[in-house]
């Protein structure tokens, strides 16, 4: 009896050691899954990264099952313990991340673009799309986090609420993303940190920059080492569909003749045009056929247009992620390989691709099929990032502003016009920046520490078409040097 009595002690004994090494092996889970997951290898790529990426979500909500948000984040390949710490918003709104990861800072299927690693651009055989390696990239001198925002872009989430997708929702939940991955990732805390966006973004960005220096003022934890902020191309106070007139007109897209008749007819304004008023409306019209084989995002580009394309000229600064609705659906409809949108086609294969999916450590059974874009009932709050742009500038936050030179939808001019409204005097006047003995745009700087830059021939998306240029304009800003 004594030794029946004594085994089932044992028995109790090893139960309770099983249970507690189980609950164990949980919370080591649950760490593991609430911070980021190294990514050893990506299926296409021929051998180990030669870069750090590690992918992972964090939670905006009380329970795991709320929204949940997936980032890739690249060390740099420099000093990551050192280096800036930049915060990747895409443009849309709601374009994934990972379009600036692949086409402007990280793989990208052109041919010039240095960058960690590229989708190999050639004829489509039904096989998984091949990555490359390149030697140059801005991770090689700051930290990256490439975040999917608003929720309901990309890999991002949410399983027991529906997401309400608006700019204000995306600007606090950028601002609680950030904190809290500075919360898992506490060795980044001291970085010096910039946000960094592009296109639809520069609407959102003055207000997210604004409400992390407001709650760091207020001593929320953990402080933000905010220290300025980058925005290329950036949509920013509605008005760039009337700035695209004279930019086209300038690049000889239309005539004199038109131009000087939609300043009449239309007064110069074509954003939501009176029904009534049919000279403008026949100005528009003969203006819409003369641009409807050009890409306006990049006007040396040929122009390459897929039934699944939606293509609209009215308000196209607020309607972005619209035009195009990638990824094509079957190879059927291949474009062009020299068009954009072929690498769209490329890219969408290769991150639905299971063994991808898997090497990133996206979660099974959380989102279908990826698109590169969702911007379904997305609500527009904000009309114009100007103020926030004026009062970042006042707390003496230093911001690089670039325009590629080649885009019509957010000119350049756009860019100039909303700049000088703010009233700075000149520091340094409008002068040619180099590249290899080349010029490579035209820069100035205001007393608000403002930097403004073109880059020569780049596109909507500049670090994309012209890599080279951007990485140095980037690199010198950064290091608080010269362009």
């Amino acid at each position: 009896m004594k030794m029946a009595s004594n085994s089932k002690k044992w028995c109790y004994f090893f139960q309770l050691v099983l249970l507690c090494l189980t609950l164990l092996l949980q919370i080591a889970s649950n760490q593991i899954e609430a911070g980021g997951s190294k990514v050893e290898y990506l299926p296409g790529f021929d051998g180990p990264l030669p870069f750090q990426l590690e992918t992972g979500y964090v939670g905006l909500g009380d329970s795991e099952d709320d929204m949940q948000v997936f980032y890739y984040f690249i060390k740099s390949e420099n000093d990551s313990k050192n280096d800036p710490l930049l915060l990747w918003l895409s443009g849309g709104p709601g374009c994934s991340s990972v379009c600036g990861f692949i086409y402007e800072i990280g793989f990208e299927p052109g041919p010039l673009n240095f960058s960690p690693m590229k989708l190999k651009v050639e004829e489509y055989d039904g096989s998984l799309p091949k990555l490359i390696s390149r030697p140059q990239s801005w991770t090689k001198v700051a930290n990256i986090i490439f975040v999917d925002l608003p929720m309901g872009t990309g890999f991002s989430y949410a399983k027991n609420v529906i997401p309400h997708r608006s700019d204000w929702k995306l600007v606090h939940q950028t601002h609680l993303f950030i904190r809290k991955w500075l919360v898992e990732n506490p060795e980044f805390l001291s970085n010096k940190f910039y946000m960094a966006a592009d296109s639809y973004s520069g609407i959102p960005i003055p207000p997210i920059i604004q409400e992390i220096t407001d709650r760091n003022e207020r001593g929320l934890k953990p402080r933000i080492n905010l220290q300025g902020y980058i925005l290329g191309n950036p949509v920013t106070s509605g008005l760039e569909d009337n700035d695209q007139i004279p930019y086209v007109h300038g690049m000889g897209l239309i005539s004199d003749e038109l131009y000087w008749s939609l300043q009449n007819t239309c007064h110069g304004n074509i954003i939501n045009v009176d029904s009534t008023n049919k000279p403008c409306l026949n100005d528009m019209q003969y203006y819409n056929e003369l641009l409807e084989n050009i890409w306006l995002f990049n006007i040396l580009e040929i122009y390459c247009l897929d039934e699944n394309i939606k293509r609209t000229r009215r308000n196209p600064s607020r309607s972005l992620a619209q035009k195009i609705k990638t990824p094509l659906s079957s190879p059927v409809t291949l474009p062009d390989m020299r068009c954009e949108i072929y690498r769209d086609f490329l890219l969408a294969e290769w991150i639905n691709d299971p063994a991808v999916r898997k090497a990133l450590h996206i979660r099974e059974e959380t989102i279908g099929k990826w698109n590169r874009c969702n911007s379904d009932d997305y609500v527009f709050e904000i009309p114009s990032s100007v103020p926030f742009h004026a009062n970042l500038s006042a707390k003496g936050y230093p911001s690089l502003i670039y325009s590629g030179d080649h885009d019509a939808v957010v000119p350049f001019s756009s860019t100039q016009r909303w700049i000088r409204s703010l009233n700075y005097s000149i520091v340094h006047d409008w002068r040619p920046w180099y590249l290899n003995d080349q010029v490579a745009g035209y820069t100035r700087t205001y007393s608000n520490q403002m930097t403004f830059a073109t880059i020569r021939g780049g596109s909507h998306t500049a670090p994309d078409t012209k890599p080279d240029e951007s990485f140095a304009m980037f690199l010198r800003w950064i290091s608080n040097k010269p362009l």
